[in-house]
């Protein structure tokens, strides 16, 4: 084997620190910083996202705070509204209610003036069937007929007595 010949060892050892450092050299003048400015522009790509995502946190966040301070301003309005609502619905049923009992009140007025007018035609006609059944009833049992203005004080006192 050659490469374990004794008398090729300077020589060999001569081409390994040639080759050493010519491999050295150009790792450190090409690849080195080919491989440095790579790593630097993935850093700096990396800086910048996160900080575009850092103003897009701050974005999205002042975007939620102004979407929340309007659904508490539409959740006031809303309920503002509601309550007008409320007050003029109750407004117009106390309206509609008290229209209805003046309604009610004229009816019952007019129902119980009818009331007595039947009750004064009722005790007039009642009045006069007594008399007409008295007159009746005196012919006979007596067998002659009474005196009409008989029958009718009769009738009166005995009505008088009765209220």
């Amino acid at each position: 084997m050659p490469q374990l010949d004794i008398a090729t060892f300077p020589s060999q050892i001569l081409w390994l620190a040639i080759t050493f450092a010519a491999l050295f050299i150009v790792m450190w003048k090409v690849a080195v910083p080919r491989i440095a400015a790579v790593l630097e522009s993935r850093q700096r790509r990396i800086e910048d996202n996160l900080d575009k995502a850092a103003e897009f946190k701050k974005d999205a966040e002042a975007a939620i705070e102004a979407y929340e301070k309007a659904i508490a301003e539409a959740r006031a309005s809303a309920q503002s509204m509601i309550n007008e609502t409320a007050q003029s619905i109750a407004a117009d049923v106390a309206a509609q209610e008290a229209e209805l009992a003046d309604k009610l009140q004229t009816r019952i007025a007019e129902s119980e003036a009818a009331i007595a007018e039947a009750k004064t035609a009722a005790i007039s006609s009642i009045r006069e069937m007594a008399e007409d059944v008295a007159a009746t009833a005196v012919e006979k049992l007596v067998g002659d007929a009474p005196d009409s203005s008989t029958v009718g004080k009769a009738i009166d006192s005995a009505m008088k007595a009765r209220s």
